[in-house]
């Protein structure tokens, strides 16, 4: 497996947004419902790239398996934090450390912007829990009815911090 930092949309925004379809129509909770349109899943990765996100993919067999999403702090008070965000493994390649992969290399990725505290939230009862526990992250706690995942279906969420230092 390897892991890329993708710096220009264009070249790979089909497959991105083939990867995002079939992680939501798996029930993932992204934020979208299902069946989620080419059309919004193409609109999606067209905002993605900025100079305070970094988007890193994990290929394996010569596709793209994951991605995950680093998000800097843009706040003036903020600029030790970051938040993982859209951490999602294609169906097909789950259970081969995909995920843990992309969350380590994310992790990398802040020490080197100097980002030592990192946040994210996930489904309370979603597998992602047990990588994020492994991984070393704290609970801080729950929010009920948080979102929709993709079928209408109400969520609560669980939310994490770590400090990598």
């Amino acid at each position: 497996m390897q892991i890329k930092e993708i710096k220009n949309i264009e070249e790979d925004r089909m497959e991105l947004s083939r990867l995002f379809q079939e992680v939501v129509a798996h029930g993932a909770s992204m934020n979208f419902l299902h069946p989620m349109s080419d059309e919004t899943a193409l609109r999606y990765w067209d905002g993605v790239l900025s100079e305070d996100v970094q988007l890193y993919a994990a290929i394996l067999d010569d596709k793209i398996a994951g991605t995950v999403q680093l998000h800097l702090s843009d706040k003036e008070n903020g600029q030790h934090r970051a938040e993982i965000a859209k951490l999602m493994t294609h169906p097909d390649a789950r259970r081969k450390g995909v995920a843990k992969s992309l969350l380590q290399h994310a992790e990398q990725a802040a020490i080197q912007a100097d980002r030592w505290l990192l946040l994210l939230d996930t489904e309370k009862d979603g597998p992602a829990n047990f990588l994020y526990l492994a991984e070393g992250y704290k609970s801080i706690g729950e929010i009920p009815a948080y979102s929709q995942d993709p079928f209408g279906e109400y969520k609560d969420v669980t939310v994490y911090y770590k400090h990598l230092k």
